[in-house]
């Protein structure tokens, strides 16, 4: 089948992906075969297609996709006959029939492993997923997560950071920016060497709330595994880790402290048999038996030493972002240390504040 052929059966009305995981176990021939399974209005739908396609009502939105591909270098529509369709992802229950692809498609080919977490992390753990990320990254893994503030985007970045690769899995169409204040990121993702968006609704797409949990069935399903770097009791990050365990993939969680609300919910995962994830040779350990299929599984591989500068798209380095830690600085200290009057020290706060890069905590600011 070719793309305009699956963009047609995404398009068609009334065909999920769960019903059409179970069309497509029976193989059937396109599109006949196709004609004899969907459900009566799919079917008149693709009739209709088939023999007046300029008057289908399917028409203008799969022309549209078609252009959008056409119109930027990085852009490829994925199905299930592209040969860059992930086979780790056809493998879940209910895999989408398209996805919106743009950025680097060989991240696809590297092993994977979901970072996902809380929204509204501590300091540690926003410096726990940048430090398991870039460790991650330097061993060849790419970190697969969904753009989302908190730890997501932590991890993402610290994995672009380090070279390696990152793929997004966004909630919204692929031109849709969701949240906003993550654009320099989303830049990033689409032009850097190894970074690669992905998103299963046709550009334009606006965020809705019952896309975010359906996205995350595609983190889960790209992935080896998914580490749970921290996450309170109501979190969707638990929402990805049932997933993970019902695809039959690796679940592994961080240590936290007892008192840290925010990792009450990972605890939780532990006590339910999550693997415990002190260091990256715990994950590499437990997936080892991949290592045939991807040499990051393999313990005795070691990590890539630091990229050269042309492989990130880093700024200029910060002295205020750099002197802020996972312990809370005092603004005092800050001004004394970076030479900013209390003013500019304040302004410049307020703007990493707002770009996800740092946080106010009792006694300080923190790194975010």
């Amino acid at each position: 089948m070719t793309t305009r052929d699956w963009l047609v059966v995404f398009f068609l009305p009334g065909l999920g992906p769960q019903r059409l995981a179970s069309l497509l176990a029976q193989a059937p021939q396109w599109p006949e075969g196709w004609l004899g399974l969907l459900p009566r209005q799919a079917a008149a739908a693709l009739r209709l297609w088939l023999d007046h396609p300029a008057k289908s009502p399917l028409a203008p939105a799969v022309e549209a996709s078609l252009d959008w591909e056409r119109a930027a270098p990085g852009r490829a529509i994925l199905h299930r006959d592209h040969p860059d369709f992930p086979p780790l992802l056809g493998e879940i229950a209910d895999p989408p029939a398209v996805l919106w692809a743009q950025g680097d498609l060989t991240a696809l080919r590297r092993a994977g492993l979901a970072v996902v977490g809380s929204r509204r992390p501590t300091a540690e753990g926003a410096a726990n997923a940048r430090t398991f990320a870039g460790e991650l990254a330097r061993r060849d893994f790419c970190v697969i997560s969904g753009m989302a503030l908190g730890i997501d985007a932590c991890a993402q970045r610290a994995a672009l950071d380090a070279g390696g690769a990152s793929i997004a899995v966004l909630a919204t169409g692929i031109d849709v920016i969701y949240p906003a204040r993550h654009r320099d990121l989303y830049q990033r993702l689409a032009a850097t060497p190894g970074g690669l968006l992905l998103a299963e609704h046709p550009p334009g797409t606006r965020a809705h709330p019952a896309f975010f949990p359906r996205r995350n069935r595609i983190v889960t399903g790209l992935a080896l595994g998914t580490l749970v770097v921290e996450a309170a009791e109501k979190s969707g990050s638990l929402v990805s880790a049932r997933l993970t365990l019902e695809q039959g993939r690796e679940l592994f969680a961080l240590p936290a402290s007892l008192s840290n609300v925010q990792a009450r919910g990972s605890l939780a995962l532990l006590r339910c048999g999550a693997s415990l994830a002190c260091e990256v040779d715990d994950i590499v350990a437990e997936l080892a038996h991949w290592g045939t299929h991807y040499a990051a599984c393999r313990a005795d591989t070691e990590p890539c030493s630091s990229p050269p500068a042309s492989n990130t798209a880093k700024a200029p380095a910060d002295p205020l972002l750099a002197a802020l830690a996972a312990v809370p600085v005092p603004v005092d200290v800050l001004v004394e240390q970076t030479g900013l009057t209390v003013g500019e020290c304040q302004q410049r706060l307020l703007m990493l504040e707002l770009d996800g890069r740092a946080a106010q905590q009792p006694g300080g600011w923190v790194r975010g």
